[in-house]
């Protein structure tokens, strides 16, 4: 099917930081559920042309753009390259986040706004640009990958944990300002995930804490995601803790 037979015609996701870890099982996720995917990555051009096969191994389309969402011009670039390409947006998984940890008064300015403009400013941007789409369209789903250390803190992650808490208080917002648009917009709160982020935590000290006795899995991240994109139409302004009971 050609581009312009098929644009509006199909569901459409995009998704930032989709080359790895989280990102890129929601982006199989989506592919697998019958959407055209565009995602953004950062430098791993490899990464992301494998993640491109795998979104056409579902018979789906693929849209991967070099793109930093901190960036305003850049999270509307990808924004736009996807309404150029598919016509529209049904899901947007603000996902794309760093982690600089170390004690506060260790901590450098940079270390501090480098998180702070990677893992919420750069939410802001691209669901500002999104949501000006959805609203048009009368429907949308927005889900912001947070976590369980912007609702309970983390010694050693003061940014981080900033930058998360944050991401709650925006989407409980947003969902306020987008719902009568029929547009939902909810949070994930992930806990100890196995992904290159979590590598050089001490495993066997964190599972003493878990009642599932395991870390995550992306994929189980992704079914999260799925379940608020496919089946959460009544569902907006809530955070989903998937932390195989960590914090009970």
């Amino acid at each position: 099917m050609s581009d312009a037979a098929n644009k509006g015609s199909q569901k459409v996701a995009v998704v930032t930081g989709g080359s790895r870890g989280i990102g890129r099982a929601c982006v199989v996720a989506l592919a697998e559920a019958g959407y055209d995917v565009a995602f953004s990555f950062a430098s791993n051009k490899a990464a992301a042309s494998e993640v491109e096969e795998s979104i056409r191994f579902f018979g789906r389309q693929p849209l991967s753009i070099q793109a930093n969402s901190g960036n305003p011009l850049e999270a509307q670039m990808l924004i736009d390259q996807t309404i150029s390409q598919w016509g529209r947006i049904d899901v947007l998984i603000n996902n794309a986040g760093i982690t600089k940890d170390t004690l506060l008064v260790r901590m450098s300015d940079e270390d501090w706004q480098r998180v702070i403009d990677t893992n919420l400013s750069g939410v802001f941007y691209t669901a500002r640009a999104a949501a000006k789409v959805m609203m048009k369209q009368r429907s949308g789903c927005i889900v912001n990958m947070t976590s369980i250390s912007g609702i309970y803190g983390n010694a050693g992650q003061t940014n981080y944990s900033a930058s998360k808490a944050g991401l709650i208080g925006f989407t409980k917002s947003l969902a306020k300002e987008l719902g009568s648009r029929n547009v939902t917009v909810n949070a994930i709160a992930p806990g100890f995930i196995s992904t290159d982020m979590t590598n050089h935590l001490p495993v066997e000290k964190i599972l003493e804490h878990v009642p599932l006795g395991r870390l995550g899995s992306p994929e189980d991240i992704a079914k999260a995601v799925l379940f608020l994109v496919t089946s959460g139409d009544y569902i907006t302004g809530q955070v989903i803790q998937v932390d195989g009971g960590l914090t009970l």
